[in-house]
């Protein structure tokens, strides 16, 4: 006996979905609706600690950039949408009903024990389908480390670098993050 086809959404369906939800966040993926599972308050915190010092390194390097916690989508294919902890998008601003950022140059996952796995793998390979996209940043609190991937070029391999001190620097946009700031 075959199974039933499952109708996969399209974004534009979705987006129209997602607004009318009164709880919950949610991601689409391969064309299926995701629930993320609740925040703990320590993973909040820190995604504050980075859009804080995101939105303040963007300020004294004077990049034509602004950050985001939470809220928009970044569109991975026709199918999918991630929500990011937090993103740095960068060029013309985006309009004020915007549900997705239209050029993400950094994205930053913090892990929990649901998305660990997923933010390592699956999402780090939909990331960098995105032109736009320069540095992926995944925050271990348990570690107190971040991976920060970073595009060299458009046809050279993805760079990682482990860092457990000092500062990250974010180059394009020109942006300086330290890791005190991170875990604050």
């Amino acid at each position: 006996m075959n199974a039933p086809a499952v109708k996969r959404m399209a974004i534009a369906d979705f987006l129209v979905w997602s607004e009318r939800q009164e709880r919950g966040r949610y991601e689409l993926i391969d064309g299926e609706i995701v629930a993320m599972a609740p925040e703990r308050a320590a993973h909040v915190d820190a995604k504050a600690s980075i859009w804080q010092a995101l939105a303040r390194a963007i300020k004294d390097a004077g990049a034509p950039c602004k950050s985001y916690v939470d809220g928009l989508g970044v569109a991975i294919d026709a199918q999918t949408v991630y929500e990011p902890d937090v993103l740095v998008n960068c060029g013309d601003p985006i309009a004020p009903d915007a549900m997705l950022s239209p050029a993400p140059v950094v994205i930053v996952e913090v892990l929990s024990p649901s998305s660990r796995h997923i933010d390592k793998s699956v999402k780090l390979a939909g990331y960098f389908k995105l032109e736009s996209l320069v540095h992926y940043l995944v925050v271990d609190l348990d570690r107190r480390t971040v991976l920060h991937y970073r595009r060299q070029g458009a046809d050279e391999p993805i760079l990682l670098r482990i860092v457990t001190e000092g500062a990250i620097r974010l180059d394009p946009p020109g942006l300086d993050l330290t890791l005190t700031e991170i875990f604050a």
